[in-house]
């Protein structure tokens, strides 16, 4: 029986023609030796060389698996793909009709291309898919994962070997978050994977309060064809303030950006970008880097075992075949050409591309070599599904001969699952693949161009919150010039008391900061956009950062204030007992006898509690104070005014009875002059009567007249019957005033009617001064004014009316007889 299996494409495994024969002396063996055919569509650099080897590495590898198809070989063959879209279909032609004049028909008769492995970018495959469709080729992608070809009906035979980047925004969004950027530009290569990652990077920092300084789209041509004639102004004066930058690259789309970059000489500012960057640029060692220091994305893989011993024992002599081989060894190991024999020779002994420092080789395996590894398992696995699946459908026989075609393989390639030899699972269904974890590498080019990518940490999407960024700051080496964590914000955060302003027409991270307003605080240091207004009990410090509780404050017997109108109340309630009983210890002297002691012995009690109803407003206020204060003062000031009116009437009265012919004795002698008292003091009791049954006085605080203090107070419950009372005394003494300013030149004795007058004078203008300051005046100041008014008021009345009556007892003797009293008679007396 003779089985036939064919194979090829870009970066293509093919399918050989083999002899099996059911014979125990001869063991089956491969019976065409011819490579399979190889395309890669861009030139040699570092890294496209490191994905043919770990293709070739994957290839010897399967081949020296005895349980991956047994007694099967996988040759392969490598051809250079220059990319343009014209020569992208001129090798596809040569690819499926084997020649490189284009005829219309396929002429290779011992192999042909069952499977296409390639690093092309969608635009690509949109242009070489649909002719590769003609033949329902299987195309199997080992780039970036381009969500753009997941639609099974527009791509049917595409197959994409990298894992998903749906968390690569995420990832770098944490990172920002990590080291507080909050202003950072956006450098995009243009097409449906760069716009795509720009829409979901955006949409991550707006979710997470970052601003984006800019957006710049790059193109993708190839910086060879542009540079010569027109110079790309990547990195422009818009551009300069943010410090970092993330950079998203596609496939074969960084030399441009790489060199736009470097060609400005940038070294501070702090780039990150994905894995499809690479340092390579023209071969050149750059000791002033514009890229030491950037942070890359990468997705995380295992080593693979032994792909370094291979790299390092891979020689010209080894492999014949490779040219690119030769080409690296004739330029880094000082060979000589033999153009005779085309062979090399005296180069430099025991070489090793190993051995080349980072910048022409780098021995760690990137993403797309460990992708391009993967995918050459996965075909081979399909392959083997499918050989097994036929042979259990159709035993094969000694003269049988069995041929596959490309199309057999989709199913086969749509299902195939395994763990690779690393022992990462891989599969090519899109919908079963698991979102990659990501290493975070940091790139040195110190010393000398040493060019070392160094792990500092990961991001795992499948990490609990707060645990997904794993980071070793220690191990960062910044940018050039840059000494410490570097720092990219558009404006710097508000310091606690200040609360951000935005910036008419800029992104909300540009803001000004603007202080708290009066009591309000900001003490977040996430730049708080709003004050936060301390509650009623609580007061904002100077610094307007904090609230502090405040302490409760009243017109209390210990403070000084208090102290002092308490002291001066006693004093003055001390002098009244004394006058009084001074008056009682000369109540058969003249004076006293002269102007009514009993009315001038009811004004000195009234004036007692007058002075002694002012301590009811010191100390801590309660409900019995508060009823007591409006109260006391209202009845006992009612009394002391009425008695005022009385002893003025009284004048007027004695005077209308020395006069021929009047009739107001009985009047006097009746004593109805001492009835205004309790009449006008019914009236006064009968308005607070109704003022405490309808809305009494209450304890209420005071919060806002005083910072930091709570002012509790006595609130007078009703302001109607407050003023009623008020208004009721001041009328009353309006009155007292009147009768007494009319009778001030009647003959009176001791002349009291002017003292009378005088008294009057006083307490209304006390009061009248009262009122405009009382209403100006806020918490215990104004209980303070209240309470010096009534004192106020009422040692004028006592000074006026009592301290003429002592000085004559005391001082003047002489005076107090009734030879001493002068009376003033009107002519014709």
């Amino acid at each position: 029986m003779v089985l036939l299996l064919q194979v090829k494409g870009l970066i293509a495994l093919h399918f050989y023609t083999l002899n099996l024969i059911e014979d125990s002396k001869v063991p089956p063996v491969l019976t065409s030796t011819l490579p399979i055919s190889t395309v890669i569509s861009a030139e040699l650099t570092t890294n496209n060389y490191q994905n043919y080897l770990a293709f070739t590495f994957a290839i010897e590898e399967i081949n020296g698996n005895p349980h991956l198809l047994p007694n099967i070989t996988l040759g392969y063959e490598f051809h250079n793909f220059i990319y343009s879209h014209w020569r992208i279909l001129e090798n596809s032609f040569i690819l499926l009709t084997g020649q490189h004049e284009i005829p219309n028909y396929t002429c290779r008769r011992e192999s042909k291309c069952a499977v296409v492995l390639t690093e092309m970018p969608w635009r690509t495959s949109a242009q070489i898919g649909p002719l590769l469709e003609l033949y329902r080729f299987p195309q199997v992608t080992f780039s970036s994962f381009d969500p753009t070809l997941m639609d099974t009906g527009q791509h049917p035979s595409l197959h994409q070997m990298a894992p998903k980047d749906t968390f690569l925004a995420l990832a770098m969004v944490s990172l920002m978050l990590h080291f507080h950027w909050t202003w950072v530009g956006l450098l995009i290569t243009e097409g449906q994977k760069g716009l795509q990652f720009l829409s979901d990077v955006r949409a991550e920092m707006d979710r997470n309060r970052i601003c984006v300084a800019f957006v710049k789209m790059v193109s993708t041509v190839a910086v060879s064809f542009v540079s010569a004639v027109k110079n790309h102004e990547i990195l422009t004066t818009d551009t300069s303030s943010a410090n970092v930058v993330v950079i998203y690259y596609d496939t074969y789309t960084s030399d441009e950006v790489n060199y736009n970059i470097v060609q400005s000489l940038v070294t501070w500012k702090i780039w990150v970008t994905n894995s499809q960057w690479h340092a390579d640029l023209s071969g050149r060692d750059f000791i002033l880097d514009s890229f030491h220091g950037l942070l890359v994305f990468s997705h995380h893989h295992e080593e693979i075992a032994g792909f370094k011993t291979f790299v390092q024992e891979a020689t010209p002599f080894k492999y014949p075949e490779d040219t690119y081989l030769v080409m690296y060894w004739y330029k880094n190991f000082d060979c000589s050409f033999s153009e005779s024999d085309c062979a090399l020779k005296n180069c430099t002994p025991n070489a090793s591309i190993a051995r080349l420092p980072p910048n022409r080789f780098d021995p760690d395996i990137s993403d797309q070599s460990y992708n391009i590894y993967s995918a050459a398992y996965a075909v081979a696995h399909a392959f083997h599904e499918m050989l097994v699946e036929e042979l259990q459908r159709q035993p094969l026989r000694n003269t049988q001969v069995m041929t596959f075609h490309p199309w057999q393989l989709h199913p086969f390639l749509k299902i195939v699952q395994f763990n690779n030899p690393t022992g990462d699972k891989v599969n090519l269904d899109y919908r079963r693949k698991m979102d990659s974890d990501f290493d975070i590498l940091n790139f040195w080019n110190f010393p000398d161009g040493l060019r070392l990518k160094v792990k500092l940490g990961t991001f795992s999407s499948h990490a609990p919150h707060g645990q997904k960024l794993i980071l070793s700051e220690n191990n960062i080496d910044w940018a050039i010039g840059v000494t410490e964590t570097p720092r990219s914000v558009c404006s710097d955060s508000c310091n606690p008391g200040f609360r951000k302003s935005p910036q008419e027409g800029k992104a909300a991270c540009c803001f000004d900061c603007t202080p708290c307003a009066d009591n309000e605080i900001a003490n977040d240091t996430a730049d708080m956009e709003q004050c936060v207004k301390c509650p009623q009990h609580q007061y904002a410090n100077t610094q307007r950062n904090h609230c502090l509780q405040k302490a409760v404050n009243f017109l209390a017997y210990d403070g000084l204030l208090g102290k002092a109108l308490a002291g001066t109340a006693l004093s003055l309630t001390v002098l009244t007992a004394t006058l009084f009983g001074l008056l009682v210890k000369h109540r058969d002297t003249p004076i006293v006898k002269a102007n009514n002691r009993a009315l001038s012995y009811t004004l000195l009690i009234s004036l007692t509690c007058c002075f002694l109803c002012s301590l009811l407003f010191i100390g801590r206020p309660n409900t019995a104070t508060c009823i007591l204060q409006q109260t006391t003062f209202g009845v006992v000031f009612t009394v002391a005014v009425s008695t005022v009116l009385a002893k003025t009437v009284t004048v007027v009265l004695a005077f209308k009875v020395t006069a021929p012919g009047r009739r107001m004795r009985q009047l006097l002698v009746s004593g109805a002059p001492n009835y205004i008292i309790p009449f006008c003091s019914l009236i006064q009791l009968t308005l607070c009567g109704i003022w405490m049954g309808t809305n009494p006085p209450y304890i209420d605080t005071d919060e806002h007249s005083e910072h930091d203090h709570i002012i509790i107070m006595c609130n007078k419950g009703s302001l109607t019957a407050f003023y009623c009372v008020l208004g009721y005394l001041g009328t009353l003494a309006l009155v007292s005033f009147t009768v007494a300013f009319l009778a001030r030149n009647l003959p009176d004795t001791f002349n009291e009617a002017k003292f009378l007058t005088f008294s009057m004078l006083v307490f209304c203008s006390v009061w009248v001064t009262f009122l405009p300051v009382y209403h100006s005046s806020k918490g215990k100041a104004m209980v303070a004014m209240e309470v010096f008014a009534v004192l106020a008021s009422s040692a004028g009345l006592l000074g006026c009316i009592f301290f003429p009556k002592c000085y004559i007892i005391l001082l003047r003797p002489e005076r107090n007889s009734v030879t001493g009293i002068s009376y003033k008679t009107t002519p014709g007396n």
